[in-house]
């Protein structure tokens, strides 16, 4: 027996062949769609550069490190992995070296560090076979039988399992539309402004796009997920011909996502700049538009200031080491995720729940832990808070290098993360620059959805706002309270301490454009912390206002307090707005951002003496005019409904609300919400009978028309059922989709039968709230820690640039009572942190002693 194998020592088998018999049914050739983990373990950050090498699973193509390989066996029983292992060597030489690679250097993924010329690498691959550990080093053509062969080289040859989101991927697929160049376009007089688009059919006022022959601004399509639009853009097509459109919601000087209806697939416009300029829109003169861009663009001084500010360039900082200082890896474009992910894992609640969960995540994973939220989560609190990846250079030729700040600690690569939480998402998925603000909210919805049976570090965030809105006309008020995250702070410029000279600067930048002469030096906006204060609680007027004394639209207001204190307040500066030259431009202003910061004053007190309440009646519906008459389901304005579902209700009772308050906004279908919480249908999809006849008493009543039931038709069964899909989810995914054929074959394939047992089981536990902690609230919203308004500032990230689909982010933490500064991979304690330059404000609340 000894002699037919390799022991751990390495000897040699006497017959591969034979020893490897047992274990062909289990090895397998990676075909196309097999995404081949060779650069990152599931569980850590290992990778082939690791002291202990990464194994890549010869069936499942998944990669593990050292520590983590012994755990997949055990759940799997697949016993055969590829092992993979880079030697790194510094070359010490005037001359310019290269690399040096054996048999599989090729194929193993380069590592930018030791892209270069100060190191050599060598690379080894093996077979080994658990649970002994046997090995067989490659390559073996001779001995090994022909698959396997077949099998180690696919997988050497493999691309990475992330090379689809790669740039230059994306750039190579896309092509010059057909009709970009003949495009024409018409002389109707439409000028297209730069903020407060709404389909021409539907009201949204998401996913628009603009048909660049005629200017018409419609929303998109209807995506599985219950966001996009109602797909107005492709009818208008249908009815007219007219083949390009750009979409509205990211178009800056260097993005413009086009799209041929007629090609059926996104295409280029090489005059994309003239098009939108016959409908008003210039985007061409736009500056600081790419990462880390300094560049001198028409005349425009470049934001050096801000740059070294932020950045603290030209100080001497030291550089940190260990638990809770290891910095992550930019992938082009990916500090907006890096800056939040560090804030995030220096919360204690945010450790608990994963850190202190990971043994029992890890256990549970599903047998793709790359797929699985919690434990990517998991994984990366311990990459940066194990300090396993934040280790001092321990080379005395190294030592040299930190003092001249030459050496580059590696951190951590987030490939496998953002693949994860990105995915499906039209912005995050893509490689471009992104608001750090809405990926915060869009990864608190995903802890939120994935918190079912965890303790949940939402909670420390979440809180509650007391609104009041006022009619103008009949004085009478409603209050209110939402679930939020995050508080948008105004920077009012009209407040500036330095108006005067803000004044004079633009008198002279205007002088200057006019003369044709270089501009002055910019002057920076000082605004007082408690002038921002004083604007939040202003009071604000809604558009479209329903009032339910008059039974009319009529003129209102609305003013915010805090209903409740979270335990850790998030504060952003309303930085950025739309200018009239079309460039998302972010106001330079500097705001004295205190470290203590009491909102005591800002609790919210509920109706007072004197006030009287407005009727609490429910606007009458009012059906779309293209929606009466048809078959089908009904319009409903699914930006305002994920809106909703982003405070933390569900997103069936958010679709319910905006139907049944006629798609008047969040507003009016809060309060629908609030009002109807306790029935045991809250969470129950949208059912009303086929619009095949207007219903006057419904349009007329005033009132919501009653549900019916919503059991979708045999014969829409029967067709999905005939396609080979379960009868239990072909039922679960036409109740989702208001028993529409085609979203319900989008749902099918994009919600696994297990994943629907995993959003029955959280339906049936808790609506949005956490069910292992106590819950202080009503025990069917969401839990709320209230406590005193008294905080405490401990980190804020900051943004370099004019717009934030550009530019560059870094974080400031305060760890063991120095701030620290997190810029990308660099860990460094600061020396001059620049509060009063910060985009998002952290705080956490004092002890009440």
């Amino acid at each position: 027996h000894s002699l037919l194998h390799t022991s751990r020592n390495g000897r040699m088998a006497a017959d591969l062949g034979e020893l490897l018999v047992p274990y062909m049914p289990t090895i397998r050739v990676p075909r196309t769609g097999d995404r081949v983990f060779k650069s990152e373990c599931a569980f850590s950050y290992d990778s082939p550069e690791s002291e202990g090498g990464l194994y890549v699973c010869m069936n499942t193509f998944l990669g593990f490190g050292r520590e983590h390989v012994e755990r997949h066996y055990r759940k799997t029983g697949q016993s055969v992995y590829m092992h993979l292992k880079r030697h790194v060597k510094e070359v010490r030489s005037v001359l310019n070296s290269i690399l040096v690679y054996t048999y599989n250097a090729v194929y193993l993924e380069l590592n930018r560090d030791f892209n270069g010329d100060e190191y050599d690498c060598e690379d080894e691959a093996k077979l080994v076979i658990f649970p002994d550990h046997f090995e067989i080093p490659l390559p073996n053509i001779e001995e090994l039988p022909a698959l396997v062969t077949i099998a180690c080289d696919a997988v050497l040859n493999a691309a990475s399992a992330y090379k689809k989101q790669e740039p230059d991927s994306w750039d190579k697929e896309i092509q010059v539309s057909k009709h970009a160049r003949s495009l024409r376009q018409q002389d109707n007089g439409v000028r297209i402004p730069p903020s407060g688009w709404k389909c021409q059919k539907c009201e949204m006022k998401e996913n628009l796009w603009l048909n660049l022959s005629d200017g018409a601004v419609l929303c998109g399509k209807w995506f599985f997920d219950g966001s996009g639009g109602n797909g107005h853009a492709l009818d208008h097509f249908k009815d007219t011909n007219f083949p390009l459109a750009v979409k509205l919601d990211n178009l800056t000087p260097d993005i413009a996502d086009i799209y041929s209806f007629d090609e059926e697939e996104a295409v280029l416009d090489p005059q994309i700049s003239e098009h939108l300029q016959h409908f008003g829109i210039d985007i061409i003169n736009g500056t600081d538009n790419g990462h880390h861009n300094t560049d001198n663009t028409n005349g425009v001084r470049p934001r050096v200031s801000e740059w070294e500010v932020i950045q603290e360039s030209g100080m001497k900082l030291k550089a940190v080491y260990g638990s809770g200082f290891t910095g992550i890896k930019n992938l082009g474009n990916s500090c907006y995720l890096g800056t939040i992910m560090q804030v995030l894992f220096s919360i204690p609640e945010f450790q608990r729940a994963y850190v202190g969960n990971l043994q029992r995540i890890y256990d549970y994973s599903p047998l793709d832990p790359s797929t699985d939220f919690s434990t990517q989560m998991a994984k990366l609190g311990h990459g940066l808070l194990s300090g396993l990846y934040s280790k001092p250079p321990m080379k005395s030729e190294l030592i040299e290098q930190v003092m001249k700040e030459e050496y580059k600690p590696k951190g951590i690569s987030l490939k496998m993360f953002k693949a994860l939480v990105s995915n499906g998402h039209p912005e995050f998925s893509s490689n471009r620059q992104q608001d750090a603000q809405k990926f915060f909210l869009h990864l608190i919805n995903l802890v939120e959805r994935n918190s079912v049976g965890l303790e949940n570090p939402n909670n420390a965030f979440r809180y509650l706002v007391e609104e009041r809105v006022q009619c103008c006309q009949t004085q009478k008020v409603r209050y209110t309270q939402k679930v939020d995250y995050l508080m948008q702070l105004p920077a009012p410029i009209e407040a500036a301490s330095n108006r005067e000279e803000l004044i004079a600067y633009e008198a002279k930048r205007n002088e200057a454009e006019e003369n044709m002469r270089a501009p002055p030096e910019p002057v920076r906006a000082r605004i007082p912390f408690t002038a921002c204060l004083q604007a939040f609680t202003e009071p604000e007027n809604i558009p479209d206002f329903w009032s339910s004394e008059l039974q009319a639209k009529s003129a209102g207001v609305k003013t915010s307090r805090f209903a409740s204190f979270p335990e850790y307040l998030v504060v952003q500066i309303k930085k950025f707005t739309f200018v009239v030259d079309w460039v998302p431009k972010k106001v330079d202003l500097s705001i004295d951002i205190p470290d203590f910061l009491d909102l005591s004053r800002l609790r919210g007190t509920g109706l007072q003496a004197g006030e009287q309440e407005l009727p609490d009646l429910t606007p009458p519906i009012v059906l779309p005019e293209d929606t009466r008459g048809k078959k089908g389901s009904p319009e409903i304005d699914e930006s305002a409904a994920m809106q909703l579902a982003e405070m933390g209700f569900p997103l069936e009772a958010c679709r319910k609300a905006i139907y049944y308050t006629g798609n008047m906004g969040p507003e009016m279908a809060f309060n629908w919400i609030i009002a109807h919480m306790e029935e045991p249908d809250f969470s129950e999809p949208l059912a009303l009978p086929t619009f095949m006849e207007p219903g006057p008493s419904v349009a007329g009543s005033g009132l919501a028309a009653t549900p019916l039931d919503n059991h979708p038709p045999e014969e829409s069964i029967a067709i999905l059922t005939s396609m080979g899909f379960p009868r239990r989810h072909t039922v679960q995914a036409l109740k989702a989709t208001n028993n529409n054929l085609e979203r319900a074959l989008d749902w099918i394939f994009t919600h696994t039968e297990r994943e629907e047992e995993e959003e029955e089981t959280s339906n049936a536990l808790s609506d949005m709230a956490d069910t292992t902690e106590p819950n202080d609230s009503d025990a069917s919203g969401p839990q709320i820690k209230d406590g005193p308004g008294r905080y405490e500032l401990f980190a804020f990230i900051s943004h370099i640039g004019a717009s934030t689909m550009s530019g560059h982010y870094v974080c400031h933490i305060k760890k063991e009572g120095r701030w620290v500064i997190f810029n990308d991979h660099k860990v460094c304690l600061s020396e001059r942190p620049p509060k009063d330059l910060g985009y998002i404000y952290f705080y956490r609340r004092l002890s009440s002693s």
